[in-house]
């Protein structure tokens, strides 16, 4: 450079030129980048200063925001965010941090949610119901040690169950809802301290394993649903037996064979219980009768047969709004199921009990009943054993079941 003027304004300018790379996160921007020109950030603590440049990543990632919800992610006011809700986290009352995510309905598509959820380290609540979320669920969730409530479902998740959750001693309400998982399920979800378990509309395959244990202990679930899927193999006998806190639980529309288990007798919490929909066979259980206070019964749709239990009829008559055994292939009904079903509360449509409207043709019934013993109940005994006393029964009625003498007409 022949001009020394001008080559002594070029020094001095390279000297002044300020370091950016030694600024911190008090120099973050809008876009969650630094630079000098640019306006800089003050955040109301620390914690959210660190999260504000996942949420900008997560930002750059969405692809279809019908609702311009990110429109509102901008700034330091993280706690304004549409979806994001601060508070004071366990460990410190005097911070704010980010304590729960809520997209629920937003119609947010993103091809992952890695890098997202679990970068939330005081994380209590992520509800992101009806989005189009894709790829797994990151196993990273696992150090998130105040999440208690995951709901993912309605979604494009893909991939095995998330084994991830599995050992989250404070998560008490699962739901995977209306995904595309797959494969098995682990034994331990089922005796983990939850109390909502929703795993239906998803392709699960395989049968449902046994809890694990001696068989003796009890789970706290509330509502448990296995439903629309393809789950295959008998009823477990541990998931009857355990969960006597259950108030609805529904297996409907899998692959489910064998006989119902007289644990059935053991839900006596729930007030709907629906198999339907499956290739169970066999006659109903006399069980049945301890559920003292369901309200909704459907094991419609299956291979069951039989006389209908008059005992179940007479003793949970006062609370059944419903009891569905329609599409199956029950053979006599008596004068208490004959009462429920003058009040509209039992269906047995298509079935075979003679001389009743709307049943099968007497072929296809003769057909059923000549078929291997395949359809058949190995320890048939086992339907006539129950656990309970009665003690939902009124006096009136304990008597009139001991001789189990018909009402008069």
């Amino acid at each position: 450079m022949k001009n020394p003027f001008l080559l002594a304004i070029f020094l001095v300018g390279t000297i002044a030129l300020p370091d950016i790379s030694s600024r911190g996160t008090q120099e973050l921007t809008n876009d969650g980048l630094t630079g000098a020109s640019q306006a800089i950030l003050s955040f109301l603590d620390q914690r959210l200063a660190v999260v504000y440049p996942v949420i900008q990543r997560f930002k750059s990632l969405i692809t279809l925001d019908p609702y311009n919800v990110t429109k509102t992610w901008i700034g330091s006011d993280i706690c304004s965010y549409r979806g994001f809700h601060c508070d004071n986290p366990p460990d410190n009352t005097t911070a704010v941090t980010v304590a729960s995510i809520d997209f629920n309905g937003f119609q947010l598509s993103a091809p992952s949610i890695e890098g997202f959820i679990d970068q939330f380290p005081d994380l209590a609540l992520f509800h992101v119901n009806s989005n189009n979320f894709g790829g797994t669920v990151p196993s990273k969730i696992v150090n998130l040690r105040y999440l208690y409530e995951l709901d993912i479902s309605n979604n494009r998740f893909t991939g095995q169950f998330p084994t991830a959750v599995v050992g989250m001693s404070g998560l008490t309400f699962l739901d995977i809802r209306f995904n595309s998982f797959s494969g098995s399920i682990p034994p331990q979800i089922l005796g983990q301290n939850l109390e909502v378990l929703f795993i239906n509309d998803n392709g699960f395959t395989a049968s449902l394993p046994e809890i694990p244990g001696d068989g003796t202990s009890t789970t706290h679930i509330l509502f448990l649903t296995f439903a629309n899927n393809k789950f295959n193999g008998p009823l477990p006998r541990s998931i009857l037996r355990s969960m006597s806190t259950l108030t609805e639980v529904l297996f409907l529309n899998n692959d489910f064979t064998g006989c119902i288990p007289h644990e059935i007798g053991f839900l006596t919490g729930a007030s709907v219980i629906d198999i339907g929909g499956n290739k169970l066979t066999g006659p109903l259980p006399i069980s049945l009768m301890c559920l003292e206070k369901v309200e909704q019964l459907n094991f419609a749709g299956n291979l069951l047969f039989g006389a209908v239990p008059e005992a179940v009829c007479m003793l949970l008559r006062d609370n059944l709004v419903n009891l569905s055994l329609s599409d199956n292939y029950f053979t006599h009904v008596g004068p208490w199921c004959r009462g429920l079903l003058d009040r509209g509360v039992l269906d047995v449509s298509n079935n075979c009990i003679p001389f009743f409207p709307g049943q099968r043709s007497m072929q296809e019934c003769a057909e059923f009943f000549v078929k291997p013993k395949k359809y058949y109940c190995p320890h048939m005994w086992f339907h006539n054993f129950f656990s309970c006393r009665y003690s939902h029964v009124s006096s009136s009625s304990a008597s009139a079941f001991m001789p189990m003498v018909a009402p008069s007409p």
